[in-house]
């Protein structure tokens, strides 16, 4: 945050500036068909307070980046997804939608969190979906159950799927916080949860966040799910050195007419956050000096369970969607 209010100031504005910080993302998001973020952090005013652990309350100056990334929808279901009540919620959900950007995970009234957050995407149409296991022991607003998408029950995770598919979704991605913080590995929760929603047809691809490290990519029923991204940003000082590396999950989507579904080819690139000054983050290439112990670690995490992903930091690309024929 202070970073951000530093270089706003050296642009010779108030508030906060995220962009200096983001921008090796550009080319990457850019290039998407379709990106997908995580908002963790209910939104402050744009005056603050500003707050930290334990019950956050962020610079809603974020979404400027994230609209001018090039974004096109965020998670918002997450353990502290309620850490400032239902305003919080409000204020989260108002800043993106001004921004033009979709949200799932966290609803204002029922009737909001009824509704399928379904994007057209090079005239396919993708669903996106969120979920948290919890909130840290907050409770829901009394009569607001629909605030937030809490419990990681895979009957109702797949119930969604199902409707989503029936309202005319050909692909649907899951967004799930989860896991165990600080840790690379995913633990047998995750696993078993992301094999009850990849045998289902409705499910095409688990993106995971909450770890706060990179955690690996795992093929299942001939689809993927990412346990763990690691952090896009944080504070470069504090914690360890894994929570200063992440990536950028990237997937192709093409029709595969022998199974009459939509398929994914994963690939990603490595991200770390540069202490500086100025702090910033990188999308790291093999070759760059100073780069290749953060590329190796992220790398040997992500191919963990065995699965030969490729980084594509040499080969800048994002999500990306293939009609059939591949046109």
């Amino acid at each position: 945050m202070d970073q951000a209010a530093a270089d706003a100031r050296g642009g010779r504005r108030g508030g906060f500036d995220f962009m200096p910080m983001l921008a090796r993302l550009d080319p990457v998001i850019g290039q998407a068909d379709l990106g997908v973020c995580h908002v963790e952090t209910p939104l402050a005013p744009r005056s603050g307070p500003f707050l930290g652990y334990p019950a956050f309350s962020s610079p809603p100056q974020i979404v400027d980046a994230i609209r001018r990334l090039g974004y096109d929808t965020c998670s918002t279901a997450s353990n502290h997804a309620i850490d400032q009540g239902e305003a919080g919620v409000r204020r989260t959900l108002a800043a993106l939608d001004r921004a033009g950007v979709r949200h799932a995970g966290t609803a204002r009234n029922a009737a909001e969190a009824a509704k399928t957050n379904i994007l057209d995407v090079k005239g396919v149409k993708v669903a996106h979906l969120s979920y948290t296991y919890g909130t840290n022991g907050i409770p829901k607003p009394e009569g607001e159950p629909w605030i937030v998408n809490a419990g990681l029950d895979s009957g109702r995770i797949l119930a969604d799927a199902a409707r989503a598919k029936r309202s005319g979704a050909d692909v649907v991605l899951v967004s799930l916080h989860w896991g165990e913080e600080y840790q690379h590995e995913a633990t047998p929760e995750q696993r078993r949860l992301a094999a009850a929603l990849l045998r289902s047809r409705d499910v095409d691809l688990i993106l995971g966040d909450h770890a706060h490290v990179v955690q690996p990519f795992e093929r299942i029923n001939g689809k993927w799910v990412v346990y763990g991204m690691g952090n896009q940003v944080a504070n470069p000082s504090a914690n360890i050195q894994a929570t200063h590396e992440g990536l950028v999950a990237m997937f192709t989507f093409t029709w595969d007419p022998r199974v009459r579904r939509w398929g994914a080819r994963p690939s990603f690139v490595p991200t770390l956050v540069a202490a500086g000054p100025p702090i910033r983050l990188r999308t790291l290439v093999r070759g760059d000096s100073g780069d290749q112990a953060s590329i190796d670690a992220t790398t040997r995490v992500v191919r963990s369970l065995g699965f030969k992903v490729p980084d594509a930091s040499d080969q800048v690309t994002a999500v990306k969607v293939q009609r059939p024929g591949g046109h």
